[in-house]
């Protein structure tokens, strides 16, 4: 089918059902629904048969919706209808939650019902769910969608509220009145439930040591207390730790509220109120504490008999200078554990997105740190790659982009959950890219492929990245079961009788490929390119990085995103209802 993707961005659950629908064979281009002359240039070329909204935030206008078939893909139960459905489901402790995929009408979310797909709750940010159960459940949605479309003679349900089976509701648009965190009433819970309920969009506003900011990234703190309800009682690796009438919680990440004439970006909440900042003490741990998924901590690790695990739980995935030096002191001190496979883990919402591109950002110079950034992350990729005691797994449990990938791709074993979604790519940031891609995606897919892979800059899926090469497993479930069963294939590459013979294989392997071309070839090379990138005088990198981190709405759809039949001319004017 030629199907049309719809959407405000081009966001992870947008990428996942990208990559689902094209693996499938069928043509699949993407259009943004900012640009209403792009999307009707768009109809009339690529003549879609079905228009499907995985990430929509705009009204379809009724001459389209009359005259195609367009499906939207709400993060809700069926019934439920308005643009805070997430935000409302956590602020109301819903037990499940679900999502449903209905049929464009003149209400919105109010459309004939196609679907739906329920899932349990879980205590966490709302990104969270719905990088995890809301993506899951869609592309659930959505092979049922396909398959009603295939098989015809499916009839949509209309949405009746006197049905009891119906749940949902109409509910408004959340405003930060109704956010608003009352910290004298309000106890751990509902501070980390409100927090929960608008990460990452619009954040919590509040008013932290004379400043106006956005609250992110919240955890529980277990032990640290104080008299006084929102007194600052700790910081910790750029966190806060805000006393609560009955507790403490982490606020990682804040953003200033915007002003008239200026924009603010989410910085590590320490980088924000910075001299404001009261005399606090920095509540330290170990370089390589000891996993409890009740403390807040970026770096954790656990081990089970032979195998170590080994977590890099960073904020949307991102690394800056620091925060890279800490994983690589961290990594060296795991090696040095009586260990025979030591696992990468990643974070709980991504495994690694490369680069800090808002510290960047922020910082004085940003092409010099842009160039101490790509040097840390070297660092930690050679390290794994120089790695011949043990053998080493990346266990891609979330989605990865750019220099993530690139540095799972240096253990020996990739490990991925099915559903992940890999950008193995750097251009559409204005880079060439380094942590030795050059060395070891042509070694996985081939020179040929690799060059596609980067130049092509499309999302790739678990299952085309199996076939690619790029993964070495997939395993199926949520989290919990990806998590058991990685355990179970850990141990047994730890105890198999070839366990020895391959550890020799590794090191001959490096050690013939450092004959051939020494890996600080590949890394001079690799970085001649991006110093390109970080000063020369066309270099597009600042430019798109400052886009990306002030969320600037591209002007058209990115032509890598369109696929060539929507290119061409129109033929006859074939619609589909």
């Amino acid at each position: 089918m030629r199907i049309l993707l719809l959407v405000t961005a081009f966001n992870g659950l947008s990428q996942r059902i990208h990559q689902q629908l094209s693996l499938e064979g069928h043509c699949v281009s993407v259009v943004f629904a900012t640009h209403e002359r792009e999307l009707r240039k768009t109809l009339n070329q690529f003549q879609p048969e079905l228009i499907l909204c995985p990430f929509l935030k705009h009204r379809i206008a009724d001459d389209i919706w009359q005259n195609y078939l367009c499906i939207i893909i709400h993060p809700g139960i069926t019934g439920d209808r308005g643009p805070s459905s997430l935000d409302w489901s956590i602020l109301e402790q819903q037990p499940s939650w679900g999502v449903t995929a209905l049929q464009a009408d003149q209400e919105m979310d109010a459309g004939d019902i196609w679907g739906s797909q329920p899932f349990p709750m879980r205590s966490a940010p709302k990104a969270s769910l719905y990088r995890q159960e809301v993506s899951t459940a869609a592309a659930l949605l959505v092979t049922e969608l396909m398959q009603h479309l295939r098989q015809g003679g499916f009839a949509p349900r209309p949405l009746n509220y006197a049905d009891p089976s119906v749940k949902g509701e109409l509910k408004p648009l959340i405003k930060q009145a109704q956010r608003r965190i009352d910290w004298l009433k309000d106890d751990t819970d509902t501070v980390l439930r409100k927090i929960h309920a608008a990460d990452s969009v619009p954040g919590v506003l509040d008013e932290l040591c004379g400043l106006a900011v956005h609250l992110y990234g919240a955890h529980r703190e277990t032990q640290l207390t104080g008299p006084k309800p929102k007194s600052i009682l700790a910081t910790r690796h750029g966190a806060i730790c805000v006393a609560t009438k009955d507790g403490a919680v982490w606020i990682s990440h804040l953003k200033r509220q915007k002003t008239d004439d200026t924009l603010f970006i989410k910085l590590p909440a320490t980088w924000v109120l910075q001299s404001r900042l009261p005399d606090v003490p920095e509540a330290e741990l170990p370089l390589l504490p000891d996993y409890d998924p009740n403390r807040f901590s970026e770096i954790s690790y656990l081990q089970q008999d032979e195998v170590g695990y080994l977590w890099f739980n960073f904020h949307n995935g991102a690394m800056g200078t620091e925060q890279c030096q800490r994983l690589l002191s961290a990594y060296r001190q795991a090696c040095q554990r009586n260990i025979r496979v030591l696992v990468l883990m990643g974070g709980d919402d991504f495994w690694s997105n490369g680069i800090h591109l808002n510290h960047i950002e922020a910082a004085a110079d940003p092409a010099a740190e842009s160039w101490q950034n790509i040097n840390a992350i070297n660092d930690v990729v050679e390290a794994i790659l120089l790695t011949d005691d043990k053998l080493t797994v990346a266990a891609v449990g979330n989605n990865a982009g750019a220099g993530g990938v690139m540095m799972a791709l240096a253990c020996d074993t990739v490990v991925a959950r099915d559903g992940v979604v890999l950008n193995p790519h750097y251009q559409s940031m204005g880079l060439y890219g380094s942590e030795y891609w050059t060395y070891t995606l042509p070694k996985r897919v081939g020179e040929a492929m690799a060059q596609q892979l980067t130049q092509a800059c499309l999302p790739v899926g678990s299952a085309q990245a199996r076939q690619l090469g790029l993964v070495d497993e997939v395993l199926p479930g949520t989290m919990a079961e990806f998590q058991r069963q990685l355990a179970d294939y850990a141990v047994t590459m730890a105890t198999s009788e070839l366990y020895h013979s391959r550890l020799q294989a590794k090191r001959q392997t490096r050690h013939l490929d450092e004959q051939q071309r020494p890996l600080a070839d590949f890394r001079r090379q690799e970085l001649e390119q991006m110093h390109q990138c970080f000063h020369g005088f066309l270099s597009d990198y600042h430019r798109l990085r400052y886009g990306f981190v002030y969320k600037m709405c591209p002007r058209v759809t990115p032509p890598r995103l369109v696929h060539p039949l929507a290119r061409k001319r129109p033929t006859s004017a074939v619609r589909s209802r």
